[in-house]
């Protein structure tokens, strides 16, 4: 069965190269596979597209937890290197059960 993880794939220049088959059901409504080669700065409002530009200028890690239509995530979005350069974001979204423990240790 495996862990229930939604990978979408950029490019340095925002382009969606790849997104495995839970983020192509994620992303059903958008479009789904059909998304792949457009420019996520086009499927994100405003304040989103702000939060994305600066992340392509500094390369940084962007982590947040959501909720949609009822559905908790985890979002983990990371830059991609290729031989010691920035070659785009991956992110993986996680669903977050309500049974989810955390531990402070």
């Amino acid at each position: 069965h495996g862990l229930d993880i939604a990978i979408t794939v950029c490019d340095k220049k925002g382009i969606i190269v790849y997104m495995n088959r839970n983020s192509v059901e994620s992303f059903a409504k958008e479009g789904g596979k059909k998304i792949i080669g457009s420019n996520l700065m086009e499927c994100h409002p405003e304040k989103a597209r702000n939060i994305l530009q600066e992340m392509f200028k500094t390369e940084k890690e962007n982590i947040y937890s959501i909720e949609k239509d009822g559905i908790k995530k985890l979002i983990v979005q990371m830059p991609v290197y290729e031989h010691g350069n920035f070659d785009g974001y991956m992110e993986m979204s996680i669903i977050l059960t309500e049974k989810m423990s955390h531990f402070v240790r």
